[in-house]
């Protein structure tokens, strides 16, 4: 998560781009379920745990990314 508002659409876009999905997007606009925007409270880490992330948002999610698609490759080889 991270402190940085991000779009549902900005993201999904991000998570294409990061993943090189060259697919359409659509979004059904019959079913706004859930929030248009996140932003995770960090104030509670913060405070609690004196944590402040330092990897920037797009960066972060990239290198779980990278690490999502290694762990699925390695086990399918299993």
């Amino acid at each position: 998560g991270s402190a940085k508002e991000i779009s549902i659409k900005d993201l999904v876009t991000l998570i294409a781009q990061l993943t090189g999905f060259e697919g359409k997007i659509q979004f059904d606009p019959t079913k706004p379920d859930g929030q248009p925007r996140r932003k995770l409270n960090v104030e509670r880490a913060q405070r609690e745990f004196d944590f402040t992330s330092e990897t920037p948002f797009d960066i972060g999610l990239k290198h779980t990314i990278e690490w999502f698609k290694k762990a699925t490759s390695e086990s399918s080889v299993a």
